[in-house]
């Protein structure tokens, strides 16, 4: 979608649709039926979700860039203060699941209203007309 394009009314920007999980075509909270897992369709408009080819290609660049942030913090702490052991499991292993699994929901919910605003679709062979 360029620049200037005007979305829809009722179409929620992409950023959006990842932060809260709406429905990238009516704005509805209906997009995740759990934590990265998304609803089947839409419950208010219908939009099927199946459709949408997100997979879990997110998933590894978010572990490596939260992973990299939250040592890089844990280093800092540990330079800082030198908590005990138990102090740096306690912190850090909660945050980074949350930090992982929240990253894992904005990306995909981000990936699949980007398809949708876009109208992406699987590539088809045109056969042309031959002289």
């Amino acid at each position: 979608m360029p620049d200037g394009t005007i979305i829809p009314k009722g179409q929620p920007p992409v950023w959006r649709a990842a932060l809260f999980g709406l429905c990238p075509e009516c704005g509805a909270k209906t997009l995740f039926d759990g934590p990265v897992q998304f609803h089947a369709k839409c419950e208010a408009c219908g939009l099927d979700y199946g459709r949408y080819n997100v997979g879990d290609g997110p998933a590894a660049f978010l572990t490596l860039i939260i992973g990299a942030l939250l040592v890089a913090l844990a280093l800092a702490l540990d330079a800082a203060v030198q908590p005990p052991l138990w102090v740096h499991v306690v912190l850090w292993m909660p945050l980074t699941a949350a930090a992982v699994v929240y990253g894992l929901r904005v990306a995909k919910g981000a990936l699949l209203a980007s398809e949708h605003q876009r109208q992406a679709a699987e590539g088809r062979q045109v056969d042309e007309p031959r002289d």
